[in-house]
C-alpha cells in the first residue's frame, strides 16, 4: 500500500502541473492522459497479487515506460512554465517603457505644434506631387506648359542650346504665338538639361499667359487700329469654323471631358471657335537617359545630342502627327506657318534650306541644320539616319573630341544618296532669311518689302541685342498690344 500512495501522490503532483502543459501541447498532452487513464484503470481492476517467481521482462519493460512517460510530463512541464515566464517578461518590460500618468497622457504643445507643421507639410508636398502628376505631358514624362483644344497634325520640335538666354527664349515665344502657327501645330520645348528646363519654366508661363491676354484684348476689342503686316497680331488665325465632332483631344497631359475650349468670357460663338496648339516641354535626359553618344566624345553638344532624342520623341508619337518641323529656338523667329510648304508633300519628305542666299548653286554642304521640315515619317527617318552618321563620324575622328560639326554631317547624309534611300530630299533653291540687317526692321516699308514674304528667319551674328530691342518697339507700337507685354 505504500508504493500505491506515493504513486498516487506522484500521479497527483504532475497532474498539477499538466494545466499548464495543456496550452501548448495540447495534443500531447491529450495523449499522455488517455495512456494516465489507461493505467489507473489497469490499476484499480483486482487482479492477483504477482509473487516474486511470476516477474517477467514484460513487467520490466512496462515499468520503464511508465517512468519515461512521467519524466516526459515532468520536463514537458517545465518547458511550459519557462515559456510562460518569458512572456510574462516581455510583457512586464513593454508596460515598464511607457512613462507613469495618471488618465489619459497629456500631449505637450510643443508635440501638437510638430504635428500639425507635419501635416501641413504632408497636405503641401500631396499638392505638390498632384500638381506635378497633372502638368506630365505624355507618358510620365516632360512638361505641359499649355494644353490645346484639340489634337493638331502638325509638329513644332525646338531645341534649346545652353547658351540660350532668357530675352533670346522670350522673342522666340512671343513670335511664336504671334505668328499664328500655333493655332495648327503642337510645340515641344527640348532643353539641355533639366536645370535650364526649370530655370525657363517661369519664362514659358508667362508667355503663354500674355497669349491669352492678348486673345481676350482683341475679342472683347473694337479698335480699328491697322494691323502690322509684318508683327501684328492676327486673330482670326486662331478662329476655326469647325464641327464638335471633328475635334479630338489633345495627346499631351491629363485627359479631359471637353476637348475644346468654349468659354463665355471669350464671347466664342457657335460657328468659330478659338482653336490653339499645345506648348509641351522635355529635357533630353528623359528621351536620352543613357546619353547615347558619350561613349564616343568627351563632351557631347546640344546640337548633336538632340538628334539621339528625336527618335525617342517622334516614335512615341508617330501616329499622332503628319508634319514636324524642327527648329532652333535661339536663332529662329517665326513670322507666319512655315509648314505650309511640305502639307502636299508625300510623308517621306524632308524640305531643307539652303545655309546662305549668296550662293545660287545648291549644294550639299549649304545645308542649314537649324530649320528642317518634312512629314513624319521623313523626319523621323531622318533623325535615325543622323544619328548613325555623327557616330560614324565621330569614329572617323579616332580622338574623343567635340570636333564634329553638326552642318557638316547633315551636308554629308544629304550628299549621300545610299543614306537617303528612306526619305525624299528637298532641296529648293531658298534659304532662310537674315535679320542681321537693322535697316530692315526700322521702318515698316523696308520691312514690309524685304521680311513680308517670309515665314520664318534667322537672326545675324551681329547687332543681336539690338534686333530684340528693334522687334520689340514694333510689337509695342500697338496700342492694343503694348497693354498686354510687361516689356511695353
Amino acid at each position: 500500500m505504500g508504493l500505491i500512495s506515493a504513486k498516487e501522490t506522484k500521479n497527483t503532483h504532475s497532474g498539477r502541473g499538466m494545466g499548464l502543459l495543456l496550452v501548448f501541447f495540447p495534443d500531447h498532452y491529450n495523449s499522455s492522459r488517455t495512456i494516465s487513464a489507461v493505467d489507473n484503470s489497469n490499476n484499480d481492476s483486482p487482479s492477483p497479487s504477482p509473487s516474486p517467481s511470476s516477474s517477467s521482462p514484460a513487467t520490466t519493460t512496462l515499468f520503464r515506460s511508465r517512468s519515461s512517460r512521467l519524466l516526459l510530463s515532468k520536463a514537458q512541464s517545465t518547458i511550459s512554465i519557462c515559456i510562460l515566464l518569458l512572456f510574462l517578461t516581455l510583457f512586464l518590460f513593454t508596460l515598464s517603457t511607457f512613462e507613469p500618468s495618471s488618465g489619459f497622457p497629456a500631449v505637450s504643445p510643443r508635440s501638437h505644434r510638430r504635428f500639425l507643421l507635419n501635416r501641413d507639410i504632408v497636405r503641401a508636398e500631396t499638392r505638390g506631387i498632384s500638381r506635378r502628376l497633372n502638368r506630365l505631358a505624355l507618358q510620365g514624362m516632360g512638361t505641359l506648359f499649355l494644353r490645346g483644344t484639340k489634337s493638331m497634325h502638325d509638329l513644332i520640335v525646338a531645341h534649346i542650346a545652353s547658351d540660350t538666354t532668357t530675352d533670346d527664349l522670350r522673342l522666340f515665344m512671343r513670335l511664336l504665338h504671334r505668328s499664328g502657327v500655333t493655332s495648327r501645330s503642337d510645340v515641344v520645348l527640348l532643353f539641355s538639361s533639366p536645370s535650364s528646363a526649370s530655370k525657363l519654366a517661369g519664362l514659358i508661363e508667362e508667355e503663354n499667359d500674355s497669349f491669352s491676354k492678348l486673345v481676350d484684348a482683341h475679342r472683347n476689342s473694337n479698335s480699328s487700329d491697322q494691323i502690322d503686316s509684318v508683327w501684328g497680331f492676327n486673330l482670326s488665325r486662331f478662329m476655326k469654323k469647325q464641327s464638335k465632332k471633328e475635334i479630338s483631344e489633345p495627346i499631351w497631359g491629363k485627359k479631359s471631358h471637353r476637348a475644346y475650349l468654349n468659354d463665355s468670357s471669350l464671347n466664342v460663338t457657335e460657328s468659330a471657335e478659338l482653336t490653339h496648339g499645345s506648348i509641351v516641354g522635355f529635357d533630353v535626359t528623359e528621351l536620352d537617359p543613357e546619353n547615347s553618344l558619350s561613349g564616343f566624345m568627351d563632351h557631347v553638344p546640344m546640337s548633336l545630342r538632340r538628334w539621339a532624342c528625336y527618335p525617342m520623341l517622334l516614335g512615341r508619337v508617330r501616329r499622332n502627327f503628319k508634319h514636324v518641323m524642327l527648329v532652333d529656338a535661339k536663332t529662329s523667329l517665326f513670322l507666319g506657318d512655315p509648314l505650309t510648304r511640305i502639307r502636299n508633300r508625300s510623308p517621306e519628305s524632308v524640305f531643307f534650306f539652303s545655309s546662305s542666299s549668296k550662293h545660287s548653286n545648291k549644294k550639299a554642304s549649304d545645308i542649314n541644320p537649324a530649320v528642317l521640315i518634312g512629314g513624319a515619317k521623313g523626319i523621323r527617318r531622318l533623325s535615325s539616319a543622323m544619328h548613325t552618321e555623327i557616330v560614324r563620324a565621330t569614329m572617323q575622328q579616332h580622338k574623343k573630341k567635340n570636333s564634329v560639326s553638326e552642318s557638316v554631317v547633315l551636308s554629308q547624309l544629304v550628299g549621300n544618296v545610299h543614306m537617303t534611300t528612306n526619305f525624299e530630299v528637298i532641296v529648293p533653291n531658298e534659304s532662310v532669311a537674315e535679320a542681321s540687317s537693322l535697316a530692315e526692321l526700322r521702318t515698316r516699308n523696308s520691312a514690309a518689302s524685304s521680311i513680308k514674304n517670309h515665314d520664318i528667319i534667322q537672326r545675324g551674328n551681329s547687332n543681336h541685342p539690338d534686333i530684340m530691342a528693334i522687334i520689340m518697339k514694333r510689337i509695342c507700337s500697338s496700342e492694343l498690344d503694348s497693354s498686354v507685354y510687361s516689356y511695353c
